[in-house]
C-alpha cells in the first residue's frame, strides 16, 4: 500500500519531465484517495484540481443510451470544451460545478492559469480525453477497504448504491477501456 505522501511525491518527479500548464489525470476506483491524493499534490506543488465529480451527468443527460456507455454518466463535453480545451490554449477558464444533492449548477469556479493541473475523479482518463493529459495515474484499493471506505464516508444508507449502481459502472469502465493498465503510474492505498 502506497502512502499519499510518497505517491504525491512520485507523480510530481515525474511531471518534471511535462510541459509547463500540463494536466496529470488521477483516475481510479471509488473511494480509493484520488481526491485525497489531488489535494497532496495541491499541497506539495500550488497546481490547480478539477474534480470530476463536479461535471456528473445532469438528470434531463442520463438517458439509457448514454448511460449504457461505459464513462457515460461523466459530462464529458462539457470537461472537454470548458476545462480542457482552454487549458490546451493556454487560457484562463471558469465552469460551474454540479451538485448531485441538489441536481443543478452552483457558482462558477473561475481558473487561472496554472504551471501544473490535475483533473481527479473516476472517468477522468476516459479516451476522449486522454490527448489533454501529459501524465495519467490510476489509484486502486481492495474492495474490503472500498466498502469500508465508502461506509465511513458516506453512510451505511449510500453503500447499498455504490455496490449496486456506481461499483459496477466504474468496473465496466475499467474493463471497457483497460484503463489502469493504459496509466503512467499505478498506486494501491
Amino acid at each position: 500500500m502506497t502512502d499519499l505522501t510518497a505517491a504525491a511525491n512520485e507523480i510530481l518527479e515525474a511531471a518534471k519531465a511535462l510541459p509547463e500548464g500540463a494536466v496529470i489525470a488521477v483516475d481510479g476506483r471509488c473511494a480509493s484517495g484520488k481526491s485525497s491524493l489531488a489535494l497532496k499534490l495541491r499541497e506539495l506543488s500550488g497546481c490547480t484540481v478539477i474534480h470530476a465529480d463536479d461535471f456528473f451527468l445532469p438528470p434531463e443527460m442520463r438517458t439509457n443510451e448514454r448511460l449504457s456507455t461505459p464513462g457515460g454518466n461523466l459530462h464529458r463535453e462539457r470537461l472537454i470544451n470548458e476545462v480542457l480545451i482552454p487549458i490546451s490554449e493556454g487560457r484562463r477558464f471558469s465552469y460551474r460545478p454540479f451538485d448531485c444533492s441538489t441536481g443543478g449548477f452552483g457558482s462558477p469556479v473561475f481558473c487561472e492559469r496554472s504551471g501544473l493541473y490535475v483533473v481527479e475523479g473516476s472517468y477522468s482518463c476516459h479516451p476522449e480525453m486522454r490527448l489533454f493529459y501529459g501524465l495519467t495515474v490510476f489509484v486502486s484499493t481492495d474492495g474490503e477497504t472500498q466498502l469500508s471506505r465508502i461506509s465511513s464516508r458516506d453512510g451505511e444508507g449510500k453503500l447499498a448504491a455504490f455496490q449496486s449502481r456506481w461499483i459496477p459502472l466504474e468496473e465496466e469502465y475499467f474493463k471497457a477501456f483497460d484503463t489502469e493498465k493504459l496509466c503512467d503510474l499505478v498506486f494501491y492505498t
